[in-house]
């Protein structure tokens, strides 16, 4: 335990790393957790590369052997949303998001503590919901408003950080078994909604006025659990499969007539399974089939067009619908010193044109990752990895919210946008 306790230790400086980060690839999960992950699509569950299955899998923190990883991940998310064909000429126009660039650390260690027995922590990060747009020229009927018709900075800041101590063991000499305790925190503020909180000339969207918008940020604390399975079927083949459960948090009490159930936001369970080859000692081919279960957040998955008021038992959410992930991925040995990595990961996209108005705050419309990697010796037993990723433009348009509120087709049709990139360096030590 000396050794979960000294990783631990670590833990506020993630914390503090992770504080104003951003994350929306496969809705506000990350494409992969690791660098050598993130530079091969993402694949991991039939994997062993280092210490990072507490977020991946579990079970394969036993073949990973004693090592410490910690890396920084730039990511840039690049955001807009525009307004068209709205009846009256104010309510047109198109806002970019200002923040573009952010700083996601990761940060893992794994000690065998047997040959069939470790002990170990991974801590990463999701995130996403992370907008700040502009007021804009935007009039809604009472003056100046920001495109939502609200006041000010318009915008959402949301950050999970998750701590996962983890034990596997190995069954035998092919199979093992592995859990991961997953104690998450969360941080949320949101600002510009005046709207939704009652304002004059507006309906009563809220069911808790006053705990909608510019409370500045409030904390969640949770935990659940992942369990995952790893078998080497023979030298060439390896399997994996990861169950993560709906880490359950406590409520953004500031943000209670916002969130679904006054201010619930749990981070949804998800599963993955997945197959790696090995031809030869240069050549590794891995597939990943992932499930993020975000309808099961009712803050997240309800329908943002419900007939109820937000942050009521059952009021509307974001409108996401489940994301189904498919990561390949190949790494190269070219010599002791250098292997090089390359993959692609696709999600389906979470938001519908229906629920195009809410998702302004979080269009996490992107689709398709690209990724390159590599990792160079540094020492006997140090290791530097690099990992990149680009994801193209993706967008979705939908009829505006505020349709049934200014009167029929008065706000027109909305389009949110986003394309991403991001580098990340790690350096790893086995001991």
């Amino acid at each position: 335990m000396k050794t979960v306790r000294t990783a631990l230790k670590l833990a506020p400086l993630a914390a503090l790393l992770a504080a104003g980060s951003a994350l929306a690839t496969t809705g506000y999960f990350s494409h992969g957790y690791g660098m050598k992950a993130k530079g091969m699509g993402g694949v991991a569950t039939a994997l062993s590369q280092d210490s990072f299955g507490g977020a991946n899998n579990p079970a394969s923190m036993v073949w990973a052997g004693s090592r410490f990883d910690i890396g920084l991940d730039w990511f840039s998310p690049v955001r807009s949303a525009e307004r068209t064909g709205a009846g009256f000429a104010t309510l047109n126009g198109k806002v970019d998001s200002g923040k573009e660039n952010f700083f996601i650390p990761e940060l893992g260690y794994n000690r065998m503590v047997r040959d069939d027995l470790s002990l170990g922590v991974s801590i990463y990060g999701n995130g996403g919901m992370n907008t700040t747009y502009p007021q804009g020229n935007f009039n809604c009927g009472a003056g100046p408003a920001n495109m939502l018709c609200g006041s000010g900075e318009l915008g959402v800041d949301l950050t999970q950080l998750i701590v996962a101590p983890t034990m596997a063991y190995k069954l035998n000499a092919q199979h093992s078994v592995g859990v991961s305790l997953l104690l998450g925190y969360q941080r949320f503020k949101a600002t510009g909604l005046q709207a939704f909180d009652n304002a004059p000339g507006f309906p009563p969207f809220t069911g808790s006025p006053g705990n909608v918008t510019n409370n500045g940020y409030d904390d969640a604390y949770g935990a659940g659990v992942r369990v995952g399975y790893m078998g080497h079927l023979t030298d060439a083949v390896s399997i994996g499969a990861s169950y993560s459960s709906k880490v359950s948090m406590s409520k953004f009490k500031k943000y209670a007539g916002l969130f679904t159930g006054d201010g619930g936001f749990d981070i949804p369970s998800n599963y993955s399974v997945g197959v790696a080859f090995m031809p030869t000692d240069a050549w590794t081919f891995a597939l990943d089939l992932g499930r993020i279960n975000y309808s099961g957040v009712a803050s997240v998955g309800n329908p943002s067009s419900l007939p109820a008021q937000l942050g009521t038992a059952n009021g509307p959410g974001f409108g996401w619908s489940d994301v189904t992930v498919v990561k390949v991925g190949a790494a190269w040995r070219m010599n002791d010193a250098w292997t090089l990595r390359a993959g692609y990961n696709h999600g389906s996209n979470p938001i519908s044109p229906a629920d195009v108005t809410f998702n302004i705050l979080a269009p996490g419309v992107v689709q398709d990752h690209y990724t390159l990697g590599f990792t160079a010796a540094a020492g006997q037993d140090s290791e530097i990895t690099g990992a990149l990723m680009v994801s193209p433009r993706r967008s979705v348009t939908g009829p505006s919210l505020f349709n049934g509120v200014l009167g029929a087709g008065a706000a027109g049709n909305e389009t949110i946008r986003m394309r991403e990139t991001s580098f990340g360096l790690a350096w790893s030590r086995r001991f």
